[in-house]
């Protein structure tokens, strides 16, 4: 069951942090009350769930696969992204993904906090991942990844450098 986007847009506090973390597949063991508030389904309804249920549609798919190679790579990673709630309703994030390591020093699980991006991050993110997305619905992921990979080399700056700095 897909659900649609209904174009309403929800927000959270600027003192609160959404906490989720997963297992190295991305299946959700543990959200904050914040998360699960935010995402609109029970807590029941997430744990064991792919954490793609909250993935909304505008999301461009070249982010997640930037998210996976660098967290394969055993780093952390800082990304905007858009959620899709129960309802249909979405939410902008400030995600901060960091690796889980047992003694041994292998991932043994993901933990994301989320924050609340400011207005002013979003109307530079939003055009970025709107061109980004055009880029993917012709050219797949890779079309996706070539439209940040320029904007970057325009700005002379990493991912983790424009990220950082907005």
């Amino acid at each position: 069951m897909s659900i649609a986007p209904t174009g309403v847009e929800k927000s959270f506090g600027d003192d609160e942090i959404i906490v989720s973390k997963t297992d190295t597949k991305g299946i959700i063991t543990y959200g904050n009350e914040i998360f699960i508030s935010m995402s609109g389904y029970s807590e029941e309804e997430l744990l064991g769930k792919p954490h793609n249920i909250i993935r909304h549609p505008d999301m461009p798919r070249a982010v997640f696969k930037l998210l996976w190679d660098t967290l394969s790579k055993k780093s952390e990673i800082f990304a905007y992204v858009i959620n899709l709630a129960k309802d249909g309703s979405h939410y902008w994030v400030q995600a901060n993904v960091t690796p889980s390591y047992s003694l041994e020093g292998n991932v043994i699980a993901y933990h994301s906090v989320r924050r609340k991006p400011s207005q002013k991050t979003l109307e530079i993110i939003k055009p970025l991942y709107a061109q980004m997305l055009r880029a993917e619905k012709s050219g797949g992921v890779d079309a996706g990844t070539k439209v940040l990979l320029e904007l970057l080399e325009q700005k002379g700056l990493s991912y983790e450098e424009l990220i950082l700095s907005l």
